[in-house]
């Protein structure tokens, strides 16, 4: 089981690796990206700076297997009609998003009244 960053090690590279993840997060709202939709999206589930967490876990992840395998970073490439799914998926928010917007609307009406 893979678990998120740990308070071991660094404390200088784990402060550069969550600024990094909390500016790429500012940026990932307007790209389109199979990386990007999927932090947008979990920002939206859970917030802001779990998904900065979450970004930055992943990111130092990649690192590490770049560097391990003497690699260089290859984004993955997608046809078109993936591309169109994933815009959709991006477009629409996830359903306990959507059902919390209406709660929160219903729970403001009962308050008025």
């Amino acid at each position: 089981m893979l678990l998120g960053i740990s308070k071991h090690g660094d404390r200088y590279l784990r402060t550069i690796m969550i600024h990094g993840a909390r500016a790429a997060l500012r940026c990932a709202e307007r790209r389109r990206d199979p990386h990007s939709i999927w932090v947008t999206r979990l920002k939206l589930r859970r917030g802001a700076n779990v998904a900065t967490v979450a970004l930055a876990n992943k990111n130092a992840r990649i690192i590490w297997a770049l560097l391990t395998h003497d690699d260089q970073y290859r984004p993955s490439i997608l046809d078109q009609s993936s591309v169109a799914r994933l815009a959709a998926l991006r477009s629409s928010p996830p359903a306990s998003v959507r059902s919390a917007g209406a709660e929160r609307s219903l729970h403001s009406e009962f308050k008025r009244t």
